[in-house]
This record gives C-alpha cells, sequence and structure tokens, in this order.
C-alpha cells in the first residue's frame, strides 16, 4: 500500500479560509491516512479466497483510492483557499461572484469524492463477479446495497439540515471530521452542503438499483417455463439461476451451434443446456433462434 502526498501548506490556507481555529499541522494527512488505512483493511478482508488474480486487481484499485483520493484532498483544498468565507473576509466588498464559481467547483470536486467512494465497492466485488441474477443471494446483495445508497443520501440530506441549523458541519453525525472540515470551506451562511449534482448523482444511482431490485424480485418470483418449442428442442426458463435455456436431444449441427453463439447463447455442460441470462433480451434472442430451427 502507498500514502500520496497532502499539501500540507495549501491545507493550512484552506483552514485559515474559513475557520478562526488554528490548523492543526499535519492533520489533513492524518485524516488521509486514516482513510486510506481503513481502506487497505477492507482490501485484505475482501481479497481472501478470491485468488491471485483478483488479489492483484485488489491492490491495483486500492492505489488508484489512495491516489485520487489525495488528488481530490489537495483539489479540494485549493478550491477552499481561493475564496475565504464572508465570516473570516466580512461583508464590505465581498467577491461573491468568486465565490459562487467556488461553489460550482466544490459541486464537482464532491461528486468525484462519491465516484471515488465507489471504488470501494469494486473492491468488495472484484473476483466476485458483482451481484449477478444467478446468485441465489442476489436479492439480499441488491437489498444490502440499496440501504447503503439510501442511508448515504439520508446523511447527505440530513448534513444539509444540520447546517442550516448550525452555520457548520462540525460534530455533523454521519460524517467523518476530514468531509466536514473541507465542506465547511465551500458554501456561504445557508447554503446547503450536499446540494446539486452530487444529490442527483445518489438519486439517479438509488433508482437504477431499486429498479433492477424490483425486476429480479418478479423474476425470482416468477413460475419456471418448460415446453417444447421446435422439433428435437426444449425452451426452458429458470428463475432459480436466472437462465433461459435451450435444450436439444443430441448436439446440434455446426451452422445450429454459430447461430446459438451469434444469439448469445453459451454451452452449459454441467446443465446440458445452451443459456444466457434470464431477460427481456435473452427471451428475444431464444425467439429468434427458435424461429429459425423452425
Amino acid at each position: 500500500m502507498k500514502y500520496y502526498e497532502i499539501d500540507e501548506a495549501t491545507a493550512r490556507r484552506a483552514n485559515n479560509a474559513y475557520s478562526m481555529s488554528d490548523y492543526r499541522e499535519g492533520s489533513a494527512t492524518e485524516e488521509y491516512r486514516r482513510m486510506v488505512d481503513e481502506a487497505a483493511a477492507l482490501a485484505e478482508r475482501y481479497k481472501r479466497g478470491r485468488g491471485e488474480e483478483a488479489a492483484a486487481k485488489i491492490d491495483g484499485l486500492l492505489d488508484t483510492y489512495s491516489s485520487r483520493l489525495a488528488e481530490n484532498i489537495n483539489a479540494r483544498n485549493r478550491n477552499t483557499a481561493s475564496c475565504p468565507s464572508v465570516m473570516i473576509a466580512g461583508p464590505a466588498n465581498f467577491p461573491a461572484g468568486k465565490k459562487a464559481r467556488q461553489n460550482a467547483r466544490e459541486d464537482k470536486l464532491m461528486a468525484e469524492y462519491q465516484e471515488i467512494q465507489g471504488i470501494l465497492d469494486k473492491i468488495r466485488t472484484t473476483g466476485a463477479g458483482g451481484i449477478q441474477a444467478g446468485d441465489p443471494e442476489a436479492v439480499r446483495k441488491l437489498e444490502d446495497k440499496l440501504a447503503r445508497l439510501e442511508a448515504s443520501h439520508a446523511t447527505m440530506k440530513a448534513a444539509n439540515v444540520y447546517y442550516r441549523k448550525h452555520g457548520t458541519l462540525e460534530g455533523c453525525p454521519g460524517l467523518t471530521p476530514e468531509i466536514a472540515h473541507q465542506v465547511n470551506a465551500f458554501r456561504s451562511p445557508g447554503e446547503a452542503p450536499f446540494s446539486g449534482y452530487p444529490l442527483q448523482l445518489s438519486l439517479a444511482e438509488i433508482k437504477r438499483t431499486r429498479q433492477r431490485l424490483e425486476q429480479l424480485r418478479a423474476a425470482k418470483a416468477a413460475p419456471a417455463v418448460e415446453r417444447e418449442e421446435a422439433p428435437g428442442v426444449t425452451y426452458r426458463e429458470d428463475p432459480e439461476t436466472m437462465r433461459v435455456q435451450l435444450i436439444f436431444e443430441g448436439k446440434p449441427d455446426a451452422d445450429t451451434r454459430a447461430l446459438l453463439k451469434m444469439a448469445g447463447f453459451r454451452w452449459a455442460p454441467s446443465v446440458g443446456a445452451w443459456q444466457r441470462q434470464l431477460t427481456d433480451n435473452g427471451r428475444a434472442a431464444a425467439r429468434q433462434v427458435l424461429a429459425a430451427l423452425k
């Protein structure tokens, strides 16, 4: 694991641009390393039993997380230092236009920060194939993912309320000191710290995950389907494994095998069937193959 440099001088200027308190030397680096250490512990936990290739990918993701997090923290500190808070500069001749540009930049940096935190989810799923529809635990895993997303979104909304009430995020429940420290610098009093793009991005991911969960629940609850659709060919829908299958009485000829492969079907010797994922596209592909065989 490698740590990347945090610009302490810029962190100090950022602190002085919004806070009356003295900057504690090394605190930005300390908080950054704490976050990287937590990510490293997560990586070690998920490397167990996933093979050398997956472990190497997880190590790569950890390094990406460490480097991008440092870049993001330094960029946010530079942005903070670019324009002081009105509480520091005072209301007279306050550069409102410059502050607005700073806030717009912060929206992008916070969205980038959320994306960087998404690397931790990639660490969790590398070598495990992500959340596959055929996984017996897929519904539970999606439920867990949705709960995490909703909790994160609720934390952002609660932080907005806390900020409007207290004028700071220091001490805000659910936020690390590092996040509270950074976000405080980017807002004039009364402005919501998590507004615009970060909340929109969060809502979009929640919507996608909820839709997938609903679709998977409906598919898993559907009855199995099995019927002969063409001479010597049985069509099957298996909700348990989430596969649409074509079962031939014997080995299909070369032209039929080519047709199956072009339609996205792959031979699964463990079940003796040509199959692909059970989706609307999978069903349509099966109909096309069967129509060509009749």
